[in-house]
């Protein structure tokens, strides 16, 4: 028999996630009850416009506009409005006056996530967060409790389900990007301005996120270094298919020596890279999201699963009011984020990675010695080297050849790996070379 009192929850927020978790709590109450050990009640829901037409069906007498009041009448407060204000402002208001917080808001937190962690601290709430990375997937509470007494050195993820929507769309249909961000809007996968997605900010977002958490460091959305998938090809895909490799949007959060100081740091990045079809985060189709972990004791780990979508992110929000409310009815303060190590943000320039430059050269003796010597005097080693001659009638469709009109060859090379600055470097002094036309493709090779 529940003898606790009676739990109060506020929603803000009755978008796609924040509608389906008030359904799903008005639904499943009494069992939620039984595993809390309490009652959950949904107070109201905070929304700009109780009239508005949503996709769930919900008591028109929960509906408020007045979020402060209903902040200030609640335990938990779940924050499912999305951007920066007016939901950091509430948060903050949330936190300050004792209640727990369940957000998904990875913008919020990639921007202010210390501050919200600093407020929840100084009056021993607690800050949830584990639907802001990857959707249903669980992969907050294993980084910042499972793996709490392991060493992480890297987390390798497609964490943006609209990107692997598109580039899985191109690589398994053929489509252009502009065919497979068109379906993927069709279907709902993109906004109507897809620009967080496919510009890589999303992606950058939850970067920022894992690694904060994952290397008990603040990792501030400046620091992580990123790049989207506007510029990548049919092409590209295609060629990359060919190579054994297919095309992912990754975010890579890792463990570096700084090259100067010779001290531990550590790196955020996002951007397209090619990896091996043996991979296991190549099998990851359409708009699922997964999470590989390498760390000292337990390994290799991956988490896959939805990465979006209404009630797969309602799922991951619950978890934590499960786990929200079960600390209230247990007692004890929040548990602190660590930020103990305060590891330096490494420039992506330290990053160790491994390059496929595609080249069109001159087609003439002598070439590839340039091409060696260029390489050499960079400091990268190849690995593999693949030429085949075009000739002067299909070269003049190409992106670039010389004025002379002498016939040109494409030139794929594969480097060994190397510091990101010193591959940047050498891709700059092949472009200024004389015997070569144009620079068509970089991409980063990863995951091996």
């Amino acid at each position: 028999m529940i003898e606790y009192r009676n739990l109060r929850v506020g929603l803000l927020g009755a978008g796609s996630v924040g509608s389906q978790v008030a359904k799903l709590l008005l639904e499943h109450g009494e069992e939620l009850a039984a595993r809390v050990g309490a009652s959950l009640e949904l107070a109201g829901i905070a929304v700009r416009d109780p009239n508005a037409k949503r996709d769930v069906d919900l008591p028109a007498h929960l509906f408020t506009t007045d979020a402060e009041s209903l902040i200030l009448g609640s335990d938990i407060v779940v924050e499912l409005m999305g951007g920066i204000e007016p939901a950091r402002t509430l948060v903050l208001q949330a936190l300050n006056s004792g209640a727990d917080v369940i957000t998904a808001n990875k913008a919020l937190l990639a921007t202010h996530g210390p501050e919200l962690f600093d407020a929840a601290e100084q009056v021993g709430a607690q800050l949830y967060y584990e639907a802001a990375v990857g959707g249903a997937i669980p992969i907050i509470r294993p980084l910042r409790d499972s793996l709490a007494g392991d060493r992480v050195n890297r987390i390798l993820g497609i964490v943006n389900g609209t990107t692997n929507f598109i580039l899985d769309r191109m690589d398994t249909h053929s489509d252009t990007l502009e065919d497979a961000l068109a379906s993927a809007t069709e279907l709902g996968f993109a906004e109507a301005d897809p620009t967080a997605d496919i510009g890589g900010f999303d992606a950058a977002q939850k970067a920022a996120i894992l690694a904060s958490l994952a290397f008990h460091t603040i990792v501030p959305i400046e620091s992580v270094y990123r790049e989207g998938i506007t510029a990548v090809t049919k092409e590209q895909v295609d060629a990359a298919r060919s190579a054994g490799y297919v095309i992912k949007l990754l975010a890579i959060c890792e463990r570096l020596t700084d090259q100067k100081t010779g001290e531990e740091g550590v790196s955020a990045r996002v951007y397209p890279a090619l990896i091996s079809r043996s991979h296991p985060l190549a099998a990851v189709h359409g708009a699922n999201n997964a999470v590989f972990v390498q760390a000292d004791a337990a390994g290799d780990l991956m988490f896959y699963g939805a990465g979006a979508g209404g009630i797969e992110t309602a799922s991951a929000v619950l978890g934590d009011l499960v786990s929200a409310a079960r600390r209230h009815v247990v007692g004890g303060p929040g548990v602190a984020e660590s930020t103990h190590a305060k590891l330096p943000v490494l420039d992506i320039g330290q990053a160790i990675t491994r390059y496929q430059i595609t080249l069109e050269v001159v087609d003439q003796p002598g070439v590839l010695a340039t091409i060696a010597r260029i390489l050499s005097e960079g400091g990268v080693s190849v690995e593999a080297v693949q030429q085949s001659v075009v000739s002067e009638l299909i070269a003049a469709s190409g992106p670039v050849v010389h004025s002379d009109s002498a016939p040109t060859a494409t030139l794929v090379i594969g480097t060994h790996e190397a510091a990101e600055a010193d591959l940047a470097a050498t891709v700059e002094a092949l472009a200024a070379s004389d015997v070569v036309s144009s620079v068509a493709s970089v991409l980063r090779v990863e995951g091996s």
